[in-house]
């Protein structure tokens, strides 16, 4: 394991943190014309905030929905992806079911489109990921009981203007009997490429596993191991680091081991990024950027450039890389939505 010497790099920020709303577990997305919305959870209820002016300013939530007994905190919250026509908003409930909304760029208004998973209360856990190409294809993946009784990986997609999803798929089972149970399952797209990571569970070790996809998720490969190191752990970390792909097909992914946060690219060595734990990816094509957080404090690093910054306090962070070399950052502090806008400056030697 080689120790990733991290570099602090100076941000001036053009804009301070904004209150959205009250809210939890923030999500993020930006569409093909650059509309940026961020999703979050009260209580039952799910609202949308929407920026036309590359995340400088954003308009007053807008409720898309209730979901009666819906999934809220510890990365259980709704989700958003954009393409180039539709926006979709996931979210499940604590029945089983995911529920899924969909926002027609043209028309505006978002519409209830039912559930997800064909099976009915076989998503209880209420962890998922969703992604989005630029064609309109949209991917979910999420931990479900129907075989076996145990948590398991499970995916479906979604094409153009489809109506429903695809019958879903069993897309990974431990032999072991189950996957981690409480950590959520992540999924990126870009073009044909699709990845899909999740924690799994093996001989006792909770560690995380990689599998790809070439031809826009019609057929995928075997699960590999990700890093050299593994966790043996009588419990459940609750923590599913994140992944992502960039335009030369590279994938990157990120997550916590026994309180420290890793940066790992297949078949490349781990890099340590330091103590922390609910961390994500995300990526504009290019350079992914990573969120952590250590204990309250809230971090963004850029893996590629040995570069560090921190953001705030609060937990939760969440980050879109904006064009300009800008970054916008949405956070859950105080029992509300922050949002705030980074613009990178050179780097300090």
């Amino acid at each position: 394991m080689k120790p990733l010497l991290i570099f602090v790099a100076l941000y001036f920020s053009i804009s301070h943190p904004t209150a959205i709303g009250k809210g939890e577990q923030p999500h993020l997305s930006r569409d093909s014309k650059g509309v940026v919305r961020i999703v979050y959870g009260q209580k039952e209820k799910i609202f949308c905030a929407t920026s036309i002016d590359n995340g400088q300013t954003f308009s007053s939530p807008t409720l898309v929905a209730e979901v009666p007994g819906m999934h809220l905190g510890m990365s259980r919250g709704p989700q958003v992806a954009s393409s180039v026509k539709y926006s979709i908003i996931t979210a499940m409930d604590k029945k089983g079911n995911i529920h899924w909304f969909r926002l027609n760029h043209s028309s505006g208004s978002w519409q209830d489109m039912g559930t997800i998973n064909d099976t009915p209360g076989s998503a209880p856990e209420g962890l998922m990921g969703l992604a989005a190409d630029n064609e309109d294809n949209f991917y979910a993946v999420w931990l479900d009981i129907r075989t076996g009784k145990h948590n398991q990986v499970y995916f479906s997609s979604l094409a153009g203007n489809s109506k429903a999803w695809s019958p879903n798929r069993l897309l990974y089972q431990s032999p072991d009997g189950h996957v981690c149970e409480c950590c959520k399952p992540n999924v990126y797209a870009e073009g044909k490429s699709i990845a899909v990571m999740f924690r799994n569970w093996l001989d006792g070790s909770r560690d995380l596993y990689l599998i790809q996809s070439t031809d826009q998720g019609q057929s995928f490969g075997k699960a590999i191991k990700l890093g050299e190191g593994t966790w043996k752990l009588n419990g459940c970390p609750m923590d599913g680091g994140g992944v992502a792909i960039d335009v030369s097909g590279v994938i990157h992914t990120v997550w916590q081991r026994k309180g420290v946060v890793y940066y790992c690219r297949p078949g490349q060595e781990e890099r340590s990024l330091g103590e922390g734990r609910a961390c994500s990816i995300a990526g504009n094509g290019k350079t992914p950027v990573i969120s952590m957080q250590t204990e309250n404090t809230l971090k963004l690093i850029h893996p590629g450039q040995n570069l560090t910054t921190v953001i705030g306090t609060g937990s939760f962070l969440q980050s879109l890389p904006l064009p300009g070399n800008s970054i916008l950052c949405v956070w859950e502090q105080d029992g509300a939505i922050q949002f705030k806008k980074e613009l990178e400056s050179r780097r300090t030697h």
